[in-house]
């Protein structure tokens, strides 16, 4: 498959930056959406493993990537938000939406903002908790997302190369197929603000108050508005040790009984990180679930 090509959208609060492959038309358009700290080349491997014909769309959400920068990503609804206009103003037919992690809360938002354009869904693992966790953090007063231990990610890197060496070897990149963690490193850095080397696309600080967000923002006030056909596909199950264990699921497992005839399907083999680990799988449902729904 050819690379993609970039494109930008101006929002009303900055510019997001999006990847296509292919180009409208007969074949279904599938709209992906990546996780907190990620970016839309994270999907290349699912993509690489999908049909070549197919009309493919990632986005890089505010803050992440080569998008816009706010000042906070606690506001998830905001992210949503963006997506929603982006799709009202790219697509003239509808899309299947895939979201993996907070992407799958912010499809699942943008499915109920713009219903006549998401012709279905599939939520990867998302960050769509149980009704306790909210109803525990709402109780609790915010910190400073420079308290929280993403903000203290390493963010000066020499190169890709430098980055893969150092991640390849530890948790939880160490299950990530290699492919997925050389676009995770090549696409997720950027020039530095000071001129010399390389930052993370997504600053440390920024990306931890998308991680605190998570908890402020309940989607059960609105998730049974979907009306387009849903799978919940959620990871392994254990007790999470605390808020960042991601070895195991942060899904609800009751999440789908509060989508009108969503199907929930459970891979207990991998862990949060599905498209990173177990890319040809995915896209594997993805066809299916394409080919049930259209």
């Amino acid at each position: 498959m050819s690379q993609p090509v970039e494109h930008r959208f101006a929002t009303r609060q900055g510019e997001l930056c999006w990847f296509e492959w292919g180009s409208a038309g007969g074949k279904p358009t599938l709209l992906l959406l990546h996780a907190t700290g990620f970016h839309a080349r994270c999907w290349d491997a699912t993509i690489r493993a999908l049909p070549a014909d197919w009309h493919f769309v990632a986005v890089d959400l505010r803050g992440h990537g080569r998008s816009y920068r706010p000042d906070s990503l606690a506001d998830w609804l905001a992210t949503a938000d963006d997506v929603a206009a982006f799709v009202r103003e790219q697509f003239a037919r509808p899309v299947f939406a895939v979201g993996h992690s907070m992407g799958g809360f912010v499809a699942a938002r943008a499915a109920v903002l713009v219903p006549e354009l998401i012709a279905g869904l599939l939520l990867v693992d998302p960050v769509m908790m149980t009704l306790e966790t909210y109803a525990v953090e709402a109780a609790n007063p915010d910190g400073s997302p420079s308290d929280h231990p993403v903000a203290r990610r390493r963010n000066a890197w020499e190169s890709a190369v430098q980055m893969i060496a150092h991640f390849a070897g530890r948790e939880p990149y160490a299950h990530w197929r290699s492919d997925v963690l050389a676009d995770y490193c090549q696409y997720g850095l950027v020039p530095a603000e000071g001129g010399e080397g390389l930052e993370l696309a997504c600053p440390p600080v920024l990306e931890a108050s998308a991680y605190m967000g998570s908890w402020r923002n309940n989607p059960y006030a609105w998730v049974s508005q979907i009306a387009c056909p849903t799978t919940v596909l959620r990871a392994r199950n254990a007790e999470r040790s605390g808020p960042m264990d991601f070895s195991v699921s942060p899904t609800a497992p009751y999440l789908a009984e509060h989508i009108a005839g969503a199907k929930d399907m459970h891979w207990n083999e991998v862990s949060h990180f599905i498209p990173m680990e177990v890319p040809d799988r995915l896209a594997g449902l993805i066809v299916q679930l394409v080919s049930r729904d259209s």
